[in-house]
This record gives structure tokens, C-alpha cells and sequence, in this order.
């Protein structure tokens, strides 16, 4: 990276819709791309590693919300002028605090656990390691400086039609989230012998 764009702000290279504008809209837009994208990378990388491609989740649905939470984490402080090395720091930060949390949520409430990095060095209760860290850091990097200017100019030829279908996602990912905790609760008790 040069000097001049290491001393921009994130934000002159981000061109469209913002998340730092504070628009229901515009946060569930990005939210859902980037959850579904997750998704689509997990199974994609299952059917790489163990040639299955639908790898079982937490939600029925395709999303995977941890994939969806980190990248608008991030963004609302690189739209805010946030410099480029802010920004790397985040992109290694946030998404291993809501992977963290997401395993411990998962772990706590309904007894699985869906990733194990427990054999890896440098590792946390399983859940976050560090070379998972710093590829979810080169992703996250990724995501904002090459994937997400894209984005946000779909959002803006799709915002008439979100309007309207964005409520309705978020009813079928509300729908989804707590038929999943339920069918999972309902499995976990059953492994238990409650």
C-alpha cells in the first residue's frame, strides 16, 4: 500500500450507501449480502475440504449471521473517517469477538458446537484461533476495500424493491432464528436424555 492511501480515510474509498447513516434499510441490506455471502463461502469450503457442500448451521435458512454482524461491526467506523491501519486492527478484532461469541452463544444455549479449533496453536475454548483470526482479518479486508463498493452500489439500484422486501427478510431470518433455537433446544435435550 502507498503512503497517500494508508493516510486516506476508508471512507474516500467507499463510495454509496453508508452504514454510519443510521438506515434500518441500508444496514439489513448489507447484513443480509454479507450473511448470505458467508454462507455461500462455508459451503463452498465444505465442499473443498470434505466434498459435502451443504454444511449444517445454527439457522435453517441460508445465512450465517456472524458473516453479516463483523463487516457492518467494521464499517460503521471506516465510514467515519477511520484510518487505513484503525481499520486492519478492526478487521482482525471484530470478527474474532463475534466468532468468540457466536461459538460461546452457541455452546451455552443450545450445547453444540459447530466449529472446533481446539487442535490448532493459539487457540481460545475452541472457538477462535489465531491463523483463523488473520484469515478472517485478510477477508474482512477484502470485503471492504474491494467487495463492499460493489454493494453499496447495488443497494442503491435496489433500494426501491428493498423497501418493501427488506421487512419481509428480516421476518424470515426472525422466523428462521427462532424455529432454529427451538429445533436446536429440542435436540440438545433429546441427546441429553431429558
Amino acid at each position: 500500500m502507498n503512503m497517500e492511501l494508508q493516510q486516506q480515510p476508508v471512507l474516500s474509498v467507499l463510495q454509496g450507501a453508508h452504514v454510519s447513516s443510521g438506515s434500518v434499510h441500508v444496514i439489513l441490506f448489507f447484513f443480509m449480502v454479507y450473511a448470505f455471502g458467508g454462507w455461500l463461502l462455508e459451503n463452498v469450503y465444505s465442499k473443498a475440504t470434505t466434498g459435502v457442500f451443504l454444511k449444517e448451521g445454527f439457522l435453517f435458512g441460508p445465512f450465517k449471521p456472524m458473516y453479516g454482524f463483523a463487516p457492518v461491526f467494521i464499517l460503521l467506523y471506516a465510514e467515519r473517517g477511520a484510518s487505513w491501519g484503525i481499520v486492519l486492527l478492526l478487521c482482525l478484532i471484530v470478527p474474532t469477538c463475534v466468532e468468540y461469541i457466536s461459538g460461546m452463544l452457541l455452546q451455552k444455549g443450545i450445547h453444540r458446537q459447530y466449529w472446533d479449533y481446539s487442535g490448532f496453536r493459539l487457540q481460545l475454548h475452541g472457538h477462535i484461533c489465531l491463523s483463523f483470526s488473520l484469515c478472517w482479518m485478510l477477508l474482512s479486508l477484502a470485503v471492504i476495500w474491494i467487495l463492499h463498493p460493489y454493494v453499496a452500489a447495488l443497494y442503491i439500484k435496489v433500494e426501491p424493491i428493498w423497501r418493501i422486501f427488506g421487512p419481509l427478510w428480516l421476518l424470515y431470518v426472525l422466523s428462521d432464528a427462532g424455529w432454529s433455537v427451538w429445533v436446536r433446544r429440542q435436540e440438545a435435550h433429546l441427546l441429553a436424555g431429558d
